[in-house]
């Protein structure tokens, strides 16, 4: 199975310059915890709950004041569409990271693949899922 597979192709983007404030509503509506700062063609960082939470919060900094740039992550790991479930998974877990951008060949953002969408996938795969359900219809006849 190849990262394609499982990613997330529909990507919203933030400017640097938008306030950490602006972001957290953004991620709030869209029901994620991160999301890529710059464009397709210019990925600059990725803002995190987890950065808004350590790096606003945790130190007392204004969340209306404080733009995504001066607190996003800037080591950027990232994986292709074509490469195996496995590979996005070791560099999942070598580097401790919960997401990863997708690039195609030219390195443009297409996508974004989180450790939701890989176990997300891998359960529904190994079959747990459908005996379960098989199991719950059984008992319900």
């Amino acid at each position: 199975m190849q990262v394609a597979d499982v990613m997330t192709r529909d990507v919203e983007f933030v400017e640097a310059s938008t306030t950490v404030a602006e972001a957290a509503v953004a991620m709030g509506d869209l029901g994620v915890g991160a999301l890529p700062v710059g464009t397709a063609d210019d990925l600059q960082g990725i803002i995190t709950d987890r950065d808004i939470l350590f790096r606003v919060v945790a130190k007392g900094l204004s969340n209306k004041t404080v733009t995504v740039g001066e607190v996003m992550t800037t080591t950027i790991f990232s994986c292709r569409q074509e490469d195996a479930v496995t590979t996005a998974l070791n560099l999942m877990g070598a580097r401790n990271l919960r997401r990863l951008p997708v690039l195609d060949l030219n390195g443009r953002t297409i996508g974004l693949v989180t450790l939701s969408d890989l176990s997300r996938r891998m359960l529904l795969d190994s079959g747990v899922v459908q005996r379960a359900v098989a199991e719950m219809s059984g008992a319900a006849g």
